[in-house]
């Protein structure tokens, strides 16, 4: 929900839809029901309650503009996870700090609203995450969905700092709680938030609102003044007039440009109209292509993203985790010619799902349907549209629009090639194909069991992996090679340093935090020397 903040708005209605919004509760004050992910328990709704009323003071003061005479030490530039996490550290450390995030403040937050964990080394037990997730272990794990595709060093400067941020996370209002059962498992390596993404962007805005961080919604960055190594200042636009502001350092953390169609199709041609885009729709790479043209250098493929497999019936902007399907490993994946095209139980869920947004791209239509019988219909959590079902394969072609003869012989070749083994939805089983091209490596059962199941999928893209380039201290650097000297950056506009391509899940977070901490504390040094 956008609630327009016009000076003809009703303050007292702004603030109430607010702590509605905070709470997580409906217009009559019922606690709305969003999945297992929050356990409505009084402790919960103590917790809770007090994010909503610090967010709700947050909403009064986006009334407030622009103050054009103050000259502030840090300005940083988004409203995400990153955006925050610098802005807090830079707050910590002594320094004035403005945030500009583009958004409404209903929308803030950016593509952070939607998540749910950040993936974090650790040598043992430690608070809600089990065992350990050693550094090597991590790293090769990086390894292998980036084809090595990565820095090194800028990768494991990630991975050991993740070690030590959920307690300054905590510090901040951030809660946790235990991973949910089911396809995506991450107990070990994955620390998810109570409440998810909203609550964690909740916390951290209420907390800058505490130290005294200045924010400003409905802000757009138009362009940087950088001169040389420097940035001298920051041209906005804001309620319609256009002014500059003025900082000693300035944090980039926009995001990337996946919301920017007209900016995918320069790569991905016509086909990006049929992308659906999973998060913030304000995403539209302004900063991003500002900085690139005043010669930054670039990083990163710009046809690569983050894409995962999401219900084709979603919105084309904004639909958020809840339109991810999870079904792929226990199905199999037919295309308009009713065709298999790739290994669906190839590896464990949590290092493959972000796959298949690219593998559906890349087919005609950027269409696909996922296929599953009853038997597997309980293994994963279901989509937010219902499910398309019949009582036979040909029943189904016809409801999908696909041939019936052809899928009826994608799913006799499938049944026929399936060999016995022990069935396991939690690990790499015993159950796959053989003399099938491609092959099911794993979870392969027969489709046999009716009623027969479908999902129609589509790319939903996350964000992209086009950047600016940065070093360890989280300063952007020109094509020349050298630093700027007081411009900084964090999250996805530099994510493309550590994931030249794939993508392991909760690390977008992961880089995010890490960096965004990074260049707050850089940014607030240098603004103090």
């Amino acid at each position: 929900m956008t609630v327009p903040l016009s000076r003809g708005s009703s303050r007292d209605g702004v603030w109430k839809n607010a702590v509605l919004l905070c709470r997580g509760v409906d217009a009559f004050g019922r606690p709305r029901k969003e999945g297992r992910s929050l356990a409505a328990t009084p402790r919960v709704w103590r917790s809770i309650n007090e994010i909503a009323r610090d967010g709700a003071k947050g909403w009064r003061k986006a009334w407030m503009g622009i103050d054009r005479t103050k000259h502030y030490d840090v300005a940083v530039l988004g409203g995400g996870n990153a955006a925050l996490c610098a802005a807090l550290m830079a707050r910590s450390a002594g320094a004035s700090v403005l945030v500009l995030e583009h958004a409404p403040i209903a929308m803030r937050g950016g593509n952070s609203r939607h998540t749910r964990n950040l993936r974090a080394m650790h040598a043992a037990p430690a608070s809600v995450l089990s065992d350990s997730y050693p550094e090597e272990e991590y790293w090769d794990d990086l390894l292998r969905v980036t084809g090595g595709v990565t820095d090194e060093k800028l990768a494991r400067l990630v991975i050991r700092e993740s070690s030590r941020v959920m307690p300054w996370m905590a510090e901040q209002g951030v809660r946790f709680q235990p991973s949910l059962t089911g396809t995506l498992n991450l107990s070990r390596t994955n620390a998810f938030f109570l409440g998810g993404g909203k609550a964690l962007m909740n916390a951290y805005y209420a907390r800058a609102e505490r130290a005294g961080v200045d924010i400003v919604y409905d802000t757009e960055v138009i362009s940087l003044d950088l001169e040389g190594d420097c940035v001298l200042g920051a041209e906005v636009l804001h309620e319609g007039v256009e002014s500059t502001v003025r900082a000693k350092c300035f944090v980039a953390a926009s995001g990337g440009f996946q919301a920017n169609i007209d900016w995918l199709k320069e790569y991905w041609g016509e086909a990006a109209e049929n992308f659906l885009i999973r998060g913030t729709p304000y995403a539209k790479g302004g900063i991003l292509r500002d900085l690139l043209s005043r010669g930054v250098a670039p990083i990163g493929d710009p046809t690569q993203f983050h894409a995962v497999a999401i219900d084709a019936r979603a919105p084309k902007f904004d639909g958020g985790i809840v339109s991810r399907l999870d079904c792929v490993p226990f199905s199999i994946v037919v295309d308009r010619a009713s065709a298999r095209f790739y290994d669906e139980g190839e590896d464990v869920w949590p290092k493959r799902y972000a796959i298949w947004g690219r593998l559906v791209a890349q087919q005609a239509g950027q269409i696909a349907w996922s296929i599953i019988d009853s038997k597997s219909e309980k293994l994963f959590m279901p989509s937010v549209f219902p499910a398309i079902r019949a009582n036979t394969i040909a029943e189904l072609a016809g409801l999908l629009g696909l041939d019936p003869a052809s899928l009826e012989a994608t799913v006799k070749a499938f049944n026929a090639a399936v060999q016995p083994g022990k069935f396991n939805s939690q690990t790499l089983d015993e159950c796959r194909t053989q003399g099938l091209t491609p092959p099911k490596s794993h979870w392969a059962r027969k489709i046999d069991s009716p009623p027969f199941i479908a999902y129609p999928l589509r790319p939903g893209i996350t964000f992209t992996y086009l950047g600016v380039k940065v070093d360890e201290n989280a300063r952007v650097i020109m094509s020349e090679g050298r630093p700027t000297k007081n411009l900084f950056a964090a999250g996805e506009i530099m994510a493309g340093n550590i994931l030249g391509k794939g993508y392991l899940a909760g690390i977008g977070m992961t880089i995010g935090t890490v960096f965004g901490r990074i260049a707050g504390r850089e940014a607030a040094r240098h603004a103090g020397n």
